[in-house]
């Protein structure tokens, strides 16, 4: 919903003698509008439209224009107000972006209007916009391209694109798109971190078998039943060797401070990416994976290190390889290459779920007294690219939805957990274990999940990298 519908418009400075400023306020006032029915409204809104076509340039304010094209509460006065704009103020600044926040009104007319006019006009700033709506004119215009538009806002958005570019030639468009977008793409490209490859291993590009091998519940009663088996690809990708360690997270929030420039937009107000368990000497050495941190501190901390948080697919094939084993060495379980809830608590005789509860609830903030192992620890239980720990010490966090199984895109943003914490949109997808789990939730395929707030000394994180620059189409 753009703007802000909830304010009344205020009258603008320069208003013709035989309006006043009374009149002009009732006249655009959203609460009589609202109340008005049939041929009262359709009065309304057509000395509305009058108004707006008589008015002279000093009976216009170009500040009133932009509040009422992205912010009135009825969609014909954002649409005479776009139009406005673009008739009287298309060459401030202020006047073209309200005429691109109005390309994306929830109201159809509302939208096509800018459109129709973004084009008309030339508006430079509108074809990233329309872009988003439409795809690339030089892909669109070439013979026989298969698109999928949908109504009149296809036709509107593809008609404006070439009424800007002033061509309909592929080739002779593709140059002219970037030559348009050149100084932002140089832009782009000043500001993107170079990615932290100090220390990772290369997953190779191709096909790999995913998801669970077994079906049976078990005696710990974990179920994997969400994760069928199966064939995913992937592009080749760089991922961290280890879990992101204390000692280059502590680079992070030295380089960082309080500076929200690798924030998720939807990042909690007033957010400290200081983990939990920071100053707790069971899990702050340097060597350790880092703990305690929510979703939203490893994805800042991935963008920091010009990376991103995986896919539960990038993490599985880079845990796993290509022929489906069960932990990262092969198909059988070993306590000495990989730290879980026996090596942990020094227990051996942990043999289902009854036996695992009763230990968990004997831990304290002090014992046991070394649960995690150092990241580069287990070298024995590497994963075939050569990745460490993806089974056991930490759980680690994903980019994924538990539930849809797309990227996370949170929206909580002012709200506490407990009023999104029954919301499927707020559970990432953990993977590998952590030292409080038994063997079965360690295995390559197992999928844990997590409160994307929650801070737990049993979660850390590593990143993954593009194995090759992005293409920018």
């Amino acid at each position: 919903m753009p703007g802000d519908r909830t304010r009344s418009p205020g009258t603008s400075s320069g208003i013709g003698e035989e309006v006043g400023r009374g009149m002009l306020h009732e006249l655009f006032e959203e609460e009589s509008i609202t109340a008005l029915q049939g041929r009262e409204y359709r009065n309304r809104i057509q000395q509305i439209e009058k108004w707006l076509a008589d008015a002279t340039s000093d009976d216009l304010s170009l500040e009133q224009l932009s509040a009422w094209a992205v912010g009135h509460a009825d969609w014909n006065v954002r649409r005479l107000a776009v139009e406005a704009l673009a008739a009287r103020f298309v060459a401030a600044p202020e006047a073209r972006a309200a005429i691109c926040e109005a390309i994306h009104d929830d109201v159809d007319w509302v939208a096509f209007t800018a459109i129709k006019v973004a084009g008309e006009h030339r508006i430079p700033e509108s074809v990233a916009h329309m872009i988003r709506i439409s795809g690339w004119p030089s892909n669109f215009t070439k013979p026989a391209y298969a698109r999928k538009p949908v109504g009149c806002g296809a036709a509107f958005t593809k008609r404006a694109l070439l009424d800007f570019f002033g061509s309909v030639d592929p080739e002779e468009l593709r140059e002219l798109e970037n030559r348009h977008f050149a100084e932002l793409r140089a832009q782009v490209a000043t500001a993107r971190r170079e990615p932290d490859l100090r220390d990772v291993v290369l997953v190779p590009a191709g096909p790999f078998i995913a998801g669970a091998r077994v079906t049976d519940i078990g005696p710990f009663q974990m179920d994997d039943s969400d994760n069928p088996l199966r064939v995913e690809e992937l592009p080749a990708y760089y991922i961290d060797r280890t879990a992101v360690t204390n000692a280059r997270y502590a680079e992070f929030l030295e380089a960082v401070g309080s500076s929200k420039e690798f924030a998720h937009p939807d990042e909690p107000e007033g957010k400290d990416y200081t983990p939990a368990h920071w100053h707790d000497p069971r899990f702050n050495p340097p060597e350790l994976p880092v703990v305690g941190v929510d979703w939203y501190d490893a994805y800042a901390f991935a963008r920091w290190a010009g990376g991103r948080l995986p896919s539960e697919n990038e993490w599985e094939k880079a845990a796993r390889g290509t022929d489906g084993r069960v932990y990262p060495w092969g198909d059988t379980w070993s306590d000495d290459k990989a730290r879980c809830v026996f090596t942990a608590y020094g227990r051996n005789d942990i043999h289902n779920l009854a036996d695992l509860e009763e230990l968990l609830v004997t831990t304290t903030v002090a014992w046991p007294e070394k649960p995690v192992a150092a990241a580069d620890s287990h070298p024995d239980g590497a994963s075939p690219y050569g990745a460490l720990n993806m089974a056991g010490n930490v759980w680690e966090i994903t980019r994924t939805n538990f539930f849809t199984r797309a990227d996370m895109a949170p929206f909580f943003k002012g709200r506490t957990g407990q009023e999104f914490m029954n919301r499927p949109e707020a559970f990432h997808v953990l993977r590998g274990g952590t030292w409080t789990s038994p063997p079965v939730c360690l295995s390559t395929f197992y999928r844990g999940k997590d409160l994307l707030t929650d801070r737990h000394n049993e979660v850390g994180f590593r990143c993954v990298y593009d194995a090759a620059p992005v293409t920018e189409r």
